[in-house]
């Protein structure tokens, strides 16, 4: 009878929702320059906390304590100033030809003689390139030789960094990520055939700073349930708003399908939800903080929740919002079977979307830590042509926001029928 119900709450919303989804503004802000990635230089992810709490506050949804904001903090090695690699005249283009490693010691601007480092010569060890003088950077091949054989080249690679500057040369996808931790020397990862022809030095500069202590914030805010909150049992959407932050000066990481698209649904949902909702439930929407560093954010919460965890009824994750052509897929959902046939079954009567695909637990989003704590939850990401991921050219405009409205309404039916 309930499902029945929320199947004739979908209805309606569909009959009275317009086609311009509110918070496309709201997205493309998040991922402009001025937000600097919302990572780790320039205070980007301050501006996205302080937006998001604001958000919340013209919704109205109720802080637990007196703000919206939990703040944590954890280390992370950042890149503010210089990242420049040279080869003769050939700059080389941050972001497009080569990435920082994530955990990459600084380069005070000097020539480097590149010293390439022999596949069969590195595969038995690392010793024969000890020492390392500090002008040398080691280039190394580690993919194309075979599943097992890639992963001792990756090893060995990772003992290279230990005593000497290195560069990595791969023919897949430039993909950054955040380190916690910092390398003693600096290292990079380059597209392959930028050294085809060899060069012999490259010029290298980049400034980087590690912050043993780096401030970052979970936003929460939630609807009471109408009678006995504290008792009532909670349901919970979330997003993670963080990304990559600035590699370098010039160069940032926009983070628009990861995950500006989810915070964006994120504050739809609780849009709609305060209009109407199940006044036995309390509905708690969390932004996290960190979730690129190692789902920092998350885990802290689970650690100080602001209420017991054992009160929550179902958690729902929204990451990446922005696609959604071939449909979602649902991780978790080989652990909470009836809720995820119950979302199967919504799909199928409301034609919202191409396919709703079932996949097991993972730590890949900020689900995580709760399930671990025994909290019910589904991680929900949309799948489509766009595969831009943790780039630069994880823009704005490039979301197609195929399945964003009806993905909406699925989801606002599923919350509405427990």
């Amino acid at each position: 009878m309930r499902l029945a119900h929320s199947f004739l709450f979908c209805c309606l919303f569909t009959l009275g929702y317009a086609q311009t989804y509110p918070y496309r503004e709201t997205i493309a802000k998040l991922c402009s320059p001025e937000f600097a990635g919302r990572g780790y230089v320039n205070d980007g992810r301050i501006l996205a906390a302080n937006l998001i709490a604001a958000e919340f506050h013209k919704i109205g949804l109720k802080p637990f304590h007196k703000n919206y904001q939990q703040l944590f903090s954890f280390p992370v090695q950042t890149f503010p100033g210089a990242c420049t690699i040279a080869l003769g005249n050939d700059t080389l283009q941050p972001g497009i030809d080569y990435l920082v490693d994530p955990a990459s010691a600084g380069a005070v601007p000097q020539n480097y003689q590149l010293v390439y480092c022999n596949a069969a010569t590195l595969y038995r060890s690392v010793n024969a390139f000890k020492p390392c003088p500090k002008d040398r950077l080691l280039v190394v091949k580690t993919s194309g030789f075979g599943g097992d054989t890639n992963k001792v080249m990756q090893t060995r690679l990772k003992e290279l960094q230990q005593f000497a500057a290195t560069i990595e040369l791969t023919t897949t996808k430039l993909t950054w990520s955040v380190s916690q931790t910092a390398l003693p020397y600096p290292a990079f990862i380059a597209l392959k055939d930028k050294f085809e022809n060899k060069p012999n030095s490259a010029f290298v500069h980049l400034e980087s700073s590690y912050i043993p202590k780096f401030t970052s914030s979970n936003v929460i805010g939630y609807l009471p349930a109408a009678q006995n909150a504290k008792k009532k049992p909670y349901l919970v959407i979330t997003a993670h708003y963080d990304h990559l932050g600035k590699m370098g000066k010039d160069t940032y990481f926009p983070g628009a399908n990861d995950n500006a698209s989810g915070v964006g649904m994120l504050l739809f949902l609780a849009k709609e939800l305060s209009l109407q909702r199940n006044p036995d439930y309390n509905y708690v929407f969390m932004a996290f903080g960190g979730e690129e560093a190692g789902l920092v954010g998350s885990n802290y919460f689970v650690n100080h929740p602001l209420f017991k965890l054992s009160q929550i009824r179902f958690l729902l994750n929204t990451d990446i919002m922005g696609s959604g052509e071939e449909g979602i897929t649902v991780v978790n959902a080989t652990l909470f079977k009836s809720e995820f046939d119950r979302l199967v079954e919504m799909n199928k009567d409301g034609n919202f979307l191409t396919q709703v695909k079932s996949r097991g637990p993972a730590a890949n989003s900020d689900h995580y830590f709760f399930t671990e704590k025994g909290v019910p939850a589904f991680f929900v990401y949309t799948m489509g042509p766009n595969k831009h991921y943790h780039d630069i050219h994880d823009k704005a405009e490039e979301l197609s926001y195929a399945a964003f409205e009806p993905l909406a309404k699925l989801l606002l039916g599923f919350m509405r029928s427990f």
